[in-house]
This record gives C-alpha cells, structure tokens and sequence, in this order.
C-alpha cells in the first residue's frame, strides 16, 4: 500500500507508506476523506491548492470480476463542492496490481508547459515533458504514447477541452482495446488535470506488486459466487449483455420519465429509434459488436462498439446517459448523429452529459432547432476549435443558460441532471437536489425502486428515505471499484453475502451487514463537512424552479418533495 505524492511546482516526486488515518481506504472514500482534510475548502479549484488524486477502489487488482473502476477526486470547478467522478476501462486494475492506493498531485507550474506522468512496471514514477502533445485530441495523443510506451499499458489523457480549463472537461481513459472511450466525465475534473500541468498519466499494467489478500482461499471462493451471483441476476445476466445500458430508452419512456426536448416533455417522440433495441439491432447488422467487454475483469459486458455503414468504428461505449442527453434532449433521433456525438465528446474531453443538455438548451432558447442534428455536431466541433460559443457549451448548461438569457436550465450547483426526470422520478429529485456532488444519478439513482414496484415514482411518499438509502449504498459501492452495473446482486441475499465474505477475506476483517452502509454514510459525511467549509449552503440543494413549477406532460407532475424535506435527506 502505498501513495505516489507529486508536487507539480518543483516536479518532485515521493512514493510513501499510507499514512494510518487513510488506511483500510479506497476509491471514493479515500479521494473524499484526504480532499475533506488537505484541500483547504475556499481555495480556486484551478489554483495550487486545490489536490487531484487518482485512486482504484479497494478491491481493484484483485481477481474480483467487475472491479477495474478508478475514482478521480478534486474540489470541482464546475459545482464548486467536492467531487469524485468515476470512470471504467483498465486503470483500475493496473494500479490496484502495482500497488498503488493513490496518486495525490498538488502544485501547479510555474510555465504553461505540459508533463505525462509514467508509472512504470516497477511502480516507478517519472514526469515526461509533454510539449508534443499540447493540442491533440485524446485518441491521437493516446495512440502515440502507447506507441512510445507499449500496448500494456494504461491511460488517464486530456483533449483540448481540458486545456482550455472549460468546466465540463472530462478525464478519458482508456478501454480493453486501448481507445480513450471510458470518460471521468462529471464535475470538470480534466481542467484541473491540466490546472496541474498533466496531458496524461500512463499506468503498466504489467505490474505484479498487489496488496496481499489476508485469506485467499476464502478470497477466491467469496469471488467465484459473487460472479455466479451477477450471472444468475436478470439485469447483469441478461438484460445488459443484451442491449447494454441503452436497455433503458424503453421502460423510462413508458413511465413519462425520459427528459426531452429540454426537459420539457417526459416521453420522447420517436423514442423507438433511438432504443437500446433498436441500437443492438444496427449494430449487429452492420457487423459491430453488441455485448463487448470494455473494461478490465467485466463479465457484464454491457459496453458495445458503433460501427458505420462500412463497418468503421465510430465509438464506444453508446450509452443510456449519452443516448438520453444528445437525443432525448435534443430530439435528435439519429443513432448515427448521436454516436458521433459521443466520440467527438470522447476525443475532445468533454462530458457527454453536460454537453448533450447545453446544446438542448440553446435549441430551447430559439438559437438552433430541436433535431438539428448537423447544428449539434458543429457545436462540439467548436470546443475542440476554441470558439466563443465553443467555450460557453464547453462550461456548461449554466453558462450555455446565461449566455442566451434562458431559464429553463436543468442542473443543480452547475452540473446537469441525468437521463431521469425528477417530477416521474420523485426519488431521483431527492438525489439531484441532495448530493454533496450537483445533480449525480450515479450518487443514487432509486430507479430500482420503480421497476420492481416497490415505489410509487409520482408519489412523494418514501422517495427522501429511497434517496438516502440507495445514495449510502452507492457511496459505498464506489469505495471498493466494483461496477455500479454490476452492483445491482448486491440487492439479493446471495450476492450480498458473497460480497461481504470477498470485503473479510480481503482484509481480514470480520463485517457484518451493518458495516457496509457505515462506510458509505463516513464517506457522505466527510464531502457533506467540506462542502458546508466550502460556503456550501442548503439552500442550493435545490432543483432549478421550473421542475417546482411547469408539470411534466404526459403525467402533468412537478417535484413534490418541500425544502423541509430535502434539508433532512442527508442528516446522519
């Protein structure tokens, strides 16, 4: 166990024990818990004092399946609250086999020069000079440090949105396949990257330095039942491997749920063309693949490759969220648009969600038509080409809002909603209004509640207590690098049970099923104490007014949950 500290003012370097107050730490609670106590809360999320950390779950680099995630935490320059955004792929699990419980960078240059960090098989750390890079989208800059480097290896990189610093500059990483296509897109997170003076940290994965496991043996049964447990569960065993995460444009349109048009319908016109059905068909017509493995130890395999009319690769993952925010949102209902979309966004460095929601906005305020699928691929080109217009998109909904004098601007603290309205969805309005994070359905998103029937999603009763429960577990998810998709067994008694057996063998430990909500209630508490440092107030945890006040066709709901009611989602 161990930290890789960097000092990007003087470029030194240091690889040091954890220290005991972050031991036993991993993923989001150990980027959550060393922000909350070294980043001095005030400070400009793209000056010196703010700290990026880079850290695998807990249980990344082990053979756990689906437990490659890599957290990435900063004050955010988009919400201005503490974040951790999460991203899939291979960087997990190459860190986790080095060793590696965090990279912590601090500092900033003195020059506008730019450095790669390398980690070497050995865990070795080295800064690089990067110059060479300066101004490549990721896949170029990607594709010429792995041929530098070697193909085993792992990438963390920046597009030139996140060299402009715009705040919704996402952290691309890089798949199975070696494209940068997996994305730390939420929060701004690649301006601070390159507030840093970094282009890209390159990982081997060659590394043979993991965490010993304290029990093995029972390590490696608990591993071979919690995998039975994701392949027996309907949604990681069958559903996603099928149509992957696009399987929800259907079931969230049929409950008047899927914010289009800016918002203002719950059922997208069209829907169908744009459904994980009709995805999964296309792709499989023109020879693409539908159920591919995207990121390091995934037996889910709900990522997919897009290919064209020639059988071109065009991107990877297509997914619900990418899918809700260029098509939903936009009405545009063009599989083909709106994967180009997502790999323009994927090699420029910019959050698909965020975009997707600025560019509804601007058709909703007259500037371009709903459905202009050719004004939509122009718009992202410019943030790439640094234009006025391209930086405003590339700052968000909130600035695109401001910009064109518009109110109807879905985000809370700046940061957009996701694919789920909150006045069809009451709970998830509990988790946008609520997370120490901005609007975050990864936080803890109550669909599961809805599907199953256990949750009236019209109805305000229970939705506080669905939010806080379900963003507990999630915290705690995030700690350990597995999958939230492939979270979702945790909910059974089998899964469950094997999961807390994999958390005791791997460390020791003796569990029970109180512990696991513990963990993530410590990590809430920790980003809700920074953010309340932070000048961070309940009166911004609250959506924007229209969701209070323009009913939602065709169920004609507003959000019902009071202000009271929101205040105490989170009171632990």
């Amino acid at each position: 166990m161990k930290f890789i500290n960097i000092n990007m003012t003087d470029k030194t370097l240091r690889i040091k024990d954890v220290p005991q107050a972050y031991m036993g730490l991993g993923g989001r609670g150990l980027t959550s818990t060393v922000i909350n106590a070294e980043v001095p809360p005030k400070c400009d999320p793209l000056g010196p004092d703010n700290k990026l950390i880079i850290a695998p779950g807990a249980l990344s680099g082990t053979s756990l399946v689906n437990t490659s995630r890599v957290s990435i935490g900063a004050k955010s320059p988009l919400t201005g609250t503490i974040k951790e955004s999460n991203a899939g792929g291979t960087m997990g699990a190459a860190l986790g086999r080095l060793g590696i419980t965090a990279i912590i960078i601090e500092g900033q240059p003195t020059d506008d020069k730019l450095n790669t960090l390398v980690i070497d098989q050995t865990g070795t750390p080295c800064l690089v000079p990067a110059d060479e890079l300066k101004g490549m989208r990721t896949y170029a800059a990607a594709g010429k440090l792995l041929n530098e480097y070697g193909e085993k290896n792992s990438i963390l990189i920046i597009g030139p949105a996140g060299e402009y610093k715009l705040k919704s500059a996402s952290i691309q990483a890089t798949d199975v396949d070696n494209r940068p296509c997996r994305a730390a897109g939420r929060g701004g997170l690649g301006a601070v990257m390159a507030s840093k003076g970094l282009k890209a940290v390159v990982v081997s994965q060659e590394g043979k330095n993991a965490d010993a496991i304290a029990d093995p043996e029972a390590f490696k049964e608990a591993a071979r039942e919690f995998a039975q447990a994701i392949k027996a569960h309907p949604m990681t065993g069958q559903m996603l491997p099928a149509l992957g995460t696009a399987g929800l444009v259907a079931p969230v349109n049929s409950m008047g749920a899927f914010p289009s048009l800016n918002a203002t319908q719950g059922v997208m016109k069209g829907w169908e063309k744009i459904s994980g059905e009709a995805l999964a068909e296309l792709i499989g017509k023109r020879g693409g693949n539908a159920s591919h493995q995207g990121c390091s130890q995934c037996i889910v395999r709900c990522s997919n490759e897009f290919v064209d009319e020639n059988k071109n690769y065009v991107t990877s993952s297509l997914e619900y969220e990418t899918i809700w925010a260029m098509g939903g949102m936009t009405g545009i209902d063009d599989l083909d648009i709106i994967a180009k979309l997502d790999y323009l966004c994927d090699d420029i460095g910019v959050d698909t969600m965020n975009t997707g929601v600025g560019i509804a906005v601007a058709m909703d305020a007259g500037r371009f038509g709903f459905g202009d699928g050719k004004a939509a691929l122009d718009l992202v080109e410019q943030i790439a080409e640094g234009t006025e217009l391209g930086k405003i998109l590339g700052n968000g909904p909130d600035a695109v809002g401001k910009h064109f004098n518009h109110k109807r601007v879905p985000t809370v603290k700046g940061q957009s909603i996701a694919a789920y309205d909150p006045r069809g969805m009451q709970g998830n309005a509990v988790t946008y209004a609520t997370s120490p994070m901005g609007a975050d359905h990864t936080a803890g998103n109550v669909i599961g509640e809805y599907v199953t029937g256990a949750l009236d999603p019209l109805k305000p009763e229970g939705q506080v207590e669905a939010s806080r429960n379900t963003q507990i577990a999630m915290a705690a998810v995030d700690c350990t690098g597995l999958c939230l998709l492939a979270s979702f067994p945790l909910t059974t008694p089998e899964g469950g049970m094997a999961f807390l057996k994999v958390m005791n063998a791997k460390f020791g430990l003796q569990l029970g099923p109180d512990d696991i909500p513990a963990m993530g209630i410590r990590v809430l508490k920790e980003e809700l104490a920074f953010n309340q440092k932070a000048g961070i107030t309940k009166e911004q945890d609250r959506l924007p007014e229209f969701f209070y006040k323009e009913p939602l066709p065709p169920h004609n709901k507003v959000v019902l949950i009071t202000n009271e009611e929101m205040d105490g989602a989170l009171n632990f």
